[in-house]
């Protein structure tokens, strides 16, 4: 008997939906809670935590850059209030003061801007911030591939943020700060356009990413089961890819099942924040499956620690949370093995999305790195949400 098309989407929405997830860092099995409770109660909760969570909200003023392929980059800036002592200088002596410093900050896979949601609070009105989408994410346009149809690589993705970069902030010192892809991003950036790292930027700053070896992680895994997931993956990305719509129907059918294993693989502690996690989860789920399938592969090829000796000479924060299942502390000791002069900060229990898990610990770091790159003076009041 013919499979009917009901069973078939339902069918490819649980491949794409534990596809995405997997890919986003959430590859383990279902929470048992998760099979005891009704699926109107967890439906009900999830829309509650939509309309009070206040997470991801932060809007700045919008623009838009055109990377080399075409790709329409979407960024927003959030420019310093007027009342902070470098303006008021301007606005009381007429003296035209230098370009101000300005914090970049670089997304990962599956996530979008505001996963930077708690930092970017902390800094609005105090130094002048730019947050972008990754192409396919968030906002930004979606074209995965190049001219000879090649996947998504890091290399790309450095040239992306250089597109911003020109027109978000031509000139001035920056401060470079990426999570996961996005300090990958970072990597490639320095390795392509080494003259603008020694020019213009005064501190970098990479959280739970790597410079490379990441088909050597095992997610928490048997390594016999994360081989033969990495042996059958990419067909089976390639193949949902190219079915997206009927995948994404049945991705956000079955959306609810898979909570659990965002939280397993994006925090460590127990007592996240529902509407944290809640809003986590938004964001894994908001990006679409043919961008999880196009960018996948370029994970397993990125090698980017040679171009750390470009930050050499730079104030660095490596940071990661000690129970980072995706991108592992030990990814991050490796980078700061290979930088001495870094700052290394390992966050005791945290996961992946440690920007998110302990937002005070990473903001606190991140304000030490800005004092020391001359971003922001000693002292200055940070806000906390």
């Amino acid at each position: 008997m013919a499979e009917s098309s009901g069973s078939s989407w339902r069918r490819a929405g649980f491949a794409g939906a534990a596809i995405g997830v997997l890919a986003a860092g959430a590859a383990a099995g279902v929470a048992v809670e998760r099979l005891t409770v009704g699926r109107s109660v967890r439906q009900k909760a999830r829309l509650a935590l939509d309309a009070t969570g206040p997470y991801g909200g932060l809007r700045g003023t919008p623009g838009r850059a055109l990377a080399d392929d075409g790709t329409v980059l979407y960024y927003e800036v959030d420019e310093v209030e007027e009342d902070t002592p470098p303006a008021r200088r301007r606005r009381l002596f007429g003296r035209k003061e230098p370009a101000p410093v300005t914090v970049v900050f670089s997304h990962g896979y599956c996530l979008n801007q505001d996963s930077w949601h708690f930092q970017r609070a902390a800094l609005r009105g105090l130094v002048r911030t730019v947050h972008w989408d990754q192409r396919g994410h968030g906002r930004s346009g979606n074209s995965q591939a190049g001219p000879e149809g090649a996947p998504v690589s890091i290399d790309r993705l450095g040239r992306d943020l250089r597109a911003v970069l020109d027109v978000a902030a031509p000139e001035g010192p920056l401060v470079l700060v990426g999570h996961s892809m996005g300090g990958m991003t970072v990597m490639a950036f320095a390795e392509q356009y080494p003259e603008l790292i020694r020019d213009r930027v005064v501190g970098v700053a990479l959280v739970g990413t790597s410079a490379g070896k990441l088909a050597e992680v095992t997610y928490g895994l048997p390594l016999a089961g994360v081989n033969a997931v990495r042996r059958i993956l990419p067909g089976v990305l390639r193949a949902l890819g190219s079915q997206a719509e009927l995948v994404e129907r049945g991705r956000r059918a079955t959306a609810d099942l898979f909570a659990g294993l965002i939280k397993k693989y994006s925090f460590a502690s127990k007592d996240v924040d529902p509407a944290v996690a809640r809003f986590a989860e938004r964001m894994i789920e908001s990006t679409p499956i043919d961008v999880v399938a196009a960018f996948y592969p370029a994970f397993a090829e990125h090698d980017k620690a040679a171009a750390l000796a470009v930050f050499g000479e730079l104030p660095v924060l490596a940071l990661a949370g000690d129970n980072d299942l995706v991108t592992p502390s030990s990814h991050t000791e490796a980078i700061a093995g290979l930088l001495p002069d870094a700052e290394l900060v390992i966050v005791p229990d945290a996961g992946h999305l440690v920007m998110l898990e302990h937002p005070e610990a990473v903001t606190d770091r991140l304000a030490d790195l800005l004092v020391r790159a001359g971003a922001v003076p000693a002292g200055e009041p940070f806000r906390t949400s």
